[in-house]
């Protein structure tokens, strides 16, 4: 990135500022705000600085999107699409008082029906997107069907529906090739060098002048092209965009073909029957609307998967660099955690030891590093290794600041002695416990009651655990999976929503801790050669379940949900996709395709089992070997499944079968899947999530080529598999491809690796020789789909936004119990909302802007860029409604949120503004375009949200929304 910084994006700047300034006519479009913010902040004058506004004032720069990055819609997550557009959208508000109002997606690989939603409720009057099906792009322009208005959610439907406009088979490239010669046309800057631009201004690839001979021909040639686009349209506006990757690095050249081109055509408008002009995308859109067309609707359906070809499904990405997928998603729930934290700690200690300012700088390093990885070349895993290793460095770097604030905010709420330091081994491997008494913290950051276990790293077996007052607390010990020298300490933690509780971890003296588990180990079997005859089957069993295994091949068999005595056979195994890696041999599998020879193969021919049991959980251990005398295993599963104590709430705990995987390193050209095989009869019917907040109906397609890869999808969260009566149903703490491949089946890829020869793959580093080890973690529920339903909104919630782990040895040799301790010895106020809200942000983002628009132009237009502190007194609270309209008879009904009462632990509430999704528009004044549709003939602004009365505000199905609060004596 600080590469492409210095050759590519702030020439794109510097250039393109100074030649919009030489000519009226000229316009440009911008997106990505991290480029721009660096060009801002580093490179920019301020001569600069004034033009940008100027331009901006003029209409002639247009800033699209305004997020962080134009971010992937397949496998990231809603949360972090909002954080990334918040991002962008606060600082260009901040700084110059506009608000994006049209998008330009026409990147990311497939397009989700999140999106849509997205940009409505940010206040966009049009989206934008190009990468869809090759084919259903065809038929879609032979029909005119490009162009339609998109009703992105089922619940929101027309409240928040936008008009979409999908780029013609020529995408937002400018087409290079001319009939009249053998150079490339239209590109006249060539292309980028890298690090330092050639002295003599001569790039390579230079596309022909433009010059008196050729002119006419150049002329031509464009409006070809533009009236062959024509045809595919319903208005007689066509967008060209000009320009493609990495150009308008040297824009003086660029502009002066363009300008000599226009002009030439609109000089013989008459004989060409085209009139030409330079146009932002807002320009465009405000042309198309101004045609007062009725448009067709489109429903939630999205267009996932993306091919371009029929050997081409763009279907790898879904799972490719696992490891940076899990860790975005860690360092995402992290900065949820921390944000929370940090908010409650500046509303309850106004006068802290902590620098708020400091403190903030820490936030934001995470704010960025998980923005930026949301990039369609980021979490997405199609970068090069180099450009793998700068995310994977920013977000462990925004990691360590938000650790190290959480552990500075503890230390300084218990006054603890210097010597009793809090210090935060949060996630991070090794986070073991050294041979002292000392104390363990852990923070709830969800806004709900949370019963579940926490895991903690320790060097020997007998320990206890208590709370702070001395009363001892739910715990279990075992021996380690993958470690002979480290234990695992399970401890059942019941925390309400944003506290925290302390736990004191002792060592004892020889005597016994609370429960151990016991290891039996089980004969390894050559499953190739099981006896089908004779069945012996060992049950586990909790509360929910009876998981029984086939001790004929050490396989799971079957699981009975307890409370229907309803069973299910269910078995799991490990599949491999050969792929090819010769482009001479057939079409290959990269970072970006999946393109398998054949069907998967199975790799294992023995398994092994080891069972650990206690009094609060068991956990199966099954190795995975090539052959029944192969030395090492090639891939583990640890199930865990938790019997919850009386007196505590065990519902989500009891009903969710742990699943952690370990796969890896596999061999070359190798594509490593789950598959769960059951006897539900699903007609081969997959559900998957789309980025986390609604499901898509994923119903198998035989296609003529390529059906295995055209088949997946990607699971951001969840997908499951159902029939009439019962619900399998997966959770995932990162991203996967997942697909249906027979009858009552689910299979999940969770790794690849491989390498090929094609060019462009071998030029950009782009082959995914990934030789690591990955441990994902799947959580499993089984049930009628009404209890499925309850369970999986909630459980994929708390398994995204586990409890955070901070550590501390104690000073002196008693822990002092503080006098102020309340009984129940939760630190925190609790805020709690009901199960089917999620309390999705509370934050403080610091903004300095005024959130009155009129105040906010006035002082940007009088050069009061207001400089100095952030502003702690403004609150972002985000509330969001989990169920779709019908979905569920009770969780499905409207909520109605007392906002002052919820927040009362934090502080008396004083105001309370409804804004946008993005914080920007405040939302009565926020009117987007109407259009027209056949549903809807009449045409005006859509204004959709009842206001919030004296901070009472009812939450529909499906609903996001978004408020600044402010607190007396802030």
């Amino acid at each position: 990135l600080q590469e492409s910084m210095h050759a590519y994006a702030a020439n794109v700047y510097t250039s393109v500022v100074e030649e919009l300034m030489k000519g009226k006519q000229r316009k440009f479009i911008a997106v990505e705000q991290e480029f721009f913010r660096l060009w801002w902040d580093a490179v920019a004058t301020d001569t600069y600085k004034q033009q940008v506004h100027q331009l901006l004032q003029e209409g002639r720069l247009e800033f699209v999107i305004g997020g962080q990055v134009m971010h992937d819609e397949a496998v990231t997550l809603i949360d972090d699409q909002i954080l990334q557009l918040t991002e962008g959208h606060g600082f260009l508000y901040e700084t110059f008082g506009i608000r994006p109002q049209f998008s330009w997606h026409v990147d990311p690989f497939g397009a989700s029906a999140t999106t849509p939603t997205l940009f409505a409720l940010a206040g966009f009057n049009a989206h934008l997107i190009s990468r869809i099906d090759y084919d259903l792009k065809a038929d879609m322009q032979k029909n005119k069907k490009l162009q339609f208005v998109w009703q992105g959610s089922p619940s929101l439907s027309e409240r928040q529906e936008i008009f979409t406009h999908v780029m013609d088979q020529y995408s937002y490239c400018t087409p290079s090739q001319i009939p009249f010669s053998n150079r490339s046309g239209f590109y006249w800057n060539g292309i980028a060098v890298f690090p330092d631009p050639p002295k003599d201004g001569v790039y390579p690839n230079m596309s022909l002048p433009v010059t008196d001979t050729n002119i006419h021909l150049y002329a031509q040639t464009m409006v070809t092209n533009i009236k062959e686009r024509a045809a595919w349209f319903r208005t007689s506006d066509v967008l060209w965009p000009w320009g493609c990757d990495k150009q308008f690095f040297n824009a003086s050249v660029q502009y002066s073909n363009m300008d000599r081109l226009l002009d030439y055509i609109n000089q013989h408008s008459d004989e060409f029957g085209v009139t030409v002009q330079y146009a932002t995308v807002g320009d465009f859109f405000q042309a198309v609307y101004s045609r007062n067309l009725t448009w067709e609707i489109r429903n939630s359906q999205d267009f996932l998967p993306y091919s371009t070809e029929p050997f081409q499904a763009w279907t790898g990405f879904y799972t490719s660099r696992s490891t940076l997928k899990g860790i975005a998603r860690r360092a995402s729930s992290l900065l949820y955690a921390g944000e929370s934290f940090f908010t409650q700690y500046v509303l309850k200690h106004p006068a802290s030891s902590i620098c708020k300012c400091g403190a903030l700088k820490q936030l934001q390093s995470l704010r960025w590093a998980v923005s930026e990885v949301q990039h369609h070349d980021g979490i997405t895993g199609t970068e090069s290794p180099k450009v793998k290793d700068m995310y994977m460095n920013n977000l462990m770097y925004g990691m360590f600041n938000v650790k190290k604030l959480m552990a500075s905010i503890i230390f300084d709420m218990n006054n603890a002695k210097k010597n009793g330091e809090v210090y935060s081994s949060f996630y991070s491997e090794d986070s073991g416990i050294p041979d002292v008494d000392q104390y363990v913290v852990v923070y709830n950051p969800l806004a709900w009651n949370i019963t579940t276990f926490v895991t903690v790293s320790v060097s020997h077996p007998a320990m206890s655990v208590y709370d702070e007052l001395g009363r001892s607390v739910p715990a279990q010990v075992q021996s380690s999976a993958e470690s002979h020298s480290t234990y695992d300490l399970y401890i059942l933690v019941a925390i309400s929503g944003l506290s925290y509780r302390k736990y004191n971890v002792k060592l004892l003296n020889g005597k016994q801790s609370g429960f151990i588990g016991r290891s039996v180990k089980y004969k390894r079997k050559d499953i190739t050669r099981a006896d089908q005859q004779s069945q012996w089957l060992l049950p586990v069993v909790n509360n929910c379940y009876q998981v029984l295994f086939d001790q004929n091949t050490n396989l799971m068999h079957s699981i009975t949900e307890r409370e229907t005595n309803q069973t299910v056979q269910v078995t799991q195994e490990f599949l491999e996709y050969h792929v090819n890696g010769d482009v001479m041999k057939g079409p290959i599998s990269d970072n970006y395709l999946f393109a398998p020879n054949a069907s998967a193969v199975p790799v294992s021919k023995a398994v092994g089992l080891e069972v650990v049991s206690g009094n609060l959980m068991t956990e199966i251990r099954q190795y995975f070997y090539s052959n029944i005398t192969s030395q090492d295993y090639i891939y583990a599963v640890y199930t865990r499944m938790y019997t919850v104590p009386e007196g505590y709430d065990g519902k989500l705990l009891c009903h969710r079968i742990e699943q952690e995987y370990r796969v890896g390193p596999l061999e070359l050209n190798r594509e490593a899947v789950l598959r769960t095989s059951t006897n539900l009869n699903t007609r081969q019917l997959l559900y998957t999530d789309s980025n986390g907040y609604q499901i898509q109906k994923r119903p198998f397609k035989a296609y003529m080529n390529n059906t295995v890869a055209r088949n997946y999808y990607p699971m951001v969260q969840t997908a499951y598999i159902e029939d009439d009566t019962t619900r399998l149903m997966l959770l995932a703490e990162r991203a996967h491809g997942v697909s249906s491949q027979g009858n009552g089946q689910v299979e999940v890829m969770l790794h690849r690796r491989l390498w090929n020869n094609l060019h462009w793959d071998l030029n950009y580093n782009l082959t995914l020789n990934d030789s690591s080890v990955v441990r994902p973690v799947i959580w499993l529920i089984l049930g009628t789909k009404a209890v499925a339903n309850i369970l999986y909104r909630t459980g994929g919630l708390v398994l995204e936004h586990r409890p955070v782990v901070m550590f501390g040895a104690l000073s002196g040799d008693k822990p002092k119990l503080p006098g102020q301790l309340q009984q129940n010895s939760v630190h925190g106020s609790p805020v709690t909302v009901p199960l089917n809200l999620h309390l999705q942000a509370l934050s403080i983002p610091g903004w300095r802007y005024s959130s009155n628009h009129t105040e906010q132009v006035r002082s940007i237009r009088m050069g009061k860029e207001k400089q100095g502190d952030a502003d702690f007194s403004r609150v972002l609270l985000r509330i969001r409604h989990l169920y779709e309209v019908g979905e569920d008879p009770v969780l499905s009904q409207p909520v109605m949120v007392n906002l002052k009462s919820l927040l009362k632990g934090l502080g008396s509430v004083m105001a309370v503004e409804e804004r946008s999704l993005t914080g920007t528009w405040d939302v009565d004044t926020l009117k987007r375009w109407k259009w027209k549709t056949a549903q809807y003939p009449g045409r005006g602004f859509s204004n959709s949200t009842e206001t919030s009365e004296n901070c009472i505000v009812t939450v529909h199905p499906k609903e996001i929304r978004t408020f600044f609060v402010y607190f007396q004596g802030q």
